[in-house]
C-alpha cells in the first residue's frame, strides 16, 4: 500500500526531471539553430551520422539487390518522368523500400538514436516518437527512370491532432541537384495558402504568378553522407530526377510528440509509434 502511495509522486518526479533535462538539452543546442529551424522550417545537422553512413548505405544496397519487399515503385506514383506502368520499360524501378524501422537492427538504432532525439526535443516536444505509418523508408532515386516530385507539403498525407511533425532525411551519399537532391522554400511552413493555389493532388499550381514568385525563393539542400536534414511537415519541398549514373539513397523517418496523437481510424494510426531516445 505504501508503495502505491509513493508511485504517483515518483511519476511526477520523473516527469519533472525529464522536463528539466529537455530544457537543458534545448539550451545546449545552438539557439541560433533552433531559431533558424522555427523561422525557415528546416535545419541541416552536418555529419550527424557520418561514421555510420557507409555501413547504412551498404545495408540499404543489400535490400535493393535482390529487392526485398515491401517496396513502392516509380510507376506506382505516376509523377513526371516515371514509367507509365510496372510492365513498361523501367516500370520496376523502386522508389522507396517501406518499413525501414522493422527491416534491420542498424536502421532501428538510427531511427531512435539520441542524436536525433536531442534535435527533435527542440522541434516537436519533449517526448519525440517515430511514426511507423509515414515515411519510415529507404528513399531511392535511380538513374534513367526516377521521377520528379513537384512542390508539396507532407502534411497532406497525414492525420494528427496538430500539424506539428518533423522528418529526418539522412543522406547515405552525396545529394545535389544533379542527382535529385531536395529543394525547399524557406519559411513556407508558416504560410496559409488558399485552396485555389493547389491542384487536385495538393501540389502547388506552378502556372499561377503567386506560386511562381514563391517558388523563386527556393533553395537547394546539398548534403554529404551522414548529414541530416530536419524539415517541418508543412514545409514546401520538391526534388528533380537523378541525372547521374549512380543511385541516390536516403533514410527517412518522421516524428511527432507523444502528446500529438494520430487521429483514430486514419492511416496515421495504422501502426504504433516508437519512443525516441533523448538521454
Amino acid at each position: 500500500m505504501e508503495h502505491m502511495k509513493r508511485a504517483p509522486s515518483r511519476a511526477r518526479e520523473i516527469q519533472a526531471e525529464r522536463f528539466l533535462y529537455c530544457t537543458a538539452m534545448m539550451a545546449a543546442l545552438s539557439q541560433t539553430s533552433i531559431d533558424a529551424f522555427h523561422r525557415d522550417g528546416f535545419l541541416v545537422a552536418r555529419g550527424l551520422f557520418a561514421a555510420e553512413s557507409t555501413a547504412l548505405r551498404d545495408c540499404a544496397a543489400a535490400m535493393l539487390d535482390p529487392l526485398l519487399a515491401p517496396a513502392e515503385f516509380e510507376a506506382d506514383v505516376g509523377y513526371p518522368g516515371a514509367p507509365a506502368s510496372r510492365i513498361a520499360r523501367g516500370g520496376l524501378t523502386p522508389r522507396r523500400l517501406l518499413h525501414a524501422y522493422s527491416r534491420d537492427p542498424s536502421l532501428r538504432a538510427v531511427g531512435t538514436d539520441v542524436r536525433l532525439g536531442r534535435h527533435l526535443a527542440a522541434m516537436v516536444g519533449s517526448n519525440p516518437c517515430l511514426s511507423q505509418s509515414h515515411h519510415n523508408c529507404i528513399m531511392t532515386k535511380f538513374p534513367s527512370y526516377s521521377s520528379r516530385t513537384d512542390w508539396h507539403q507532407d502534411i497532406r498525407y497525414w492525420s494528427f491532432e496538430h500539424a506539428e511533425l518533423v522528418s529526418a532525411w539522412i543522406a547515405l551519399g552525396r545529394e545535389q541537384p544533379v542527382n535529385g537532391g531536395l529543394k525547399v522554400i524557406p519559411g513556407s511552413h508558416r504560410l496559409a495558402l488558399s485552396e485555389a493555389r493547389y491542384d487536385e493532388a495538393r501540389f502547388l499550381r506552378t502556372e499561377l504568378a503567386d506560386n511562381a514568385a514563391l517558388i523563386a525563393t527556393a533553395v537547394d539542400v546539398e548534403l554529404e553522407p551522414g548529414d541530416v536534414l530536419f524539415f517541418h511537415c508543412r514545409l514546401f519541398h520538391a526534388a528533380g530526377s537523378n541525372r547521374t549514373d549512380l543511385p541516390k539513397l536516403s533514410l527517412v523517418f518522421t516524428y511527432h510528440d507523444a502528446a500529438n496523437r494520430p487521429l483514430a481510424g486514419s492511416r496515421s494510426a495504422l501502426y504504433p509509434s516508437v519512443p525516441v531516445s533523448i538521454v
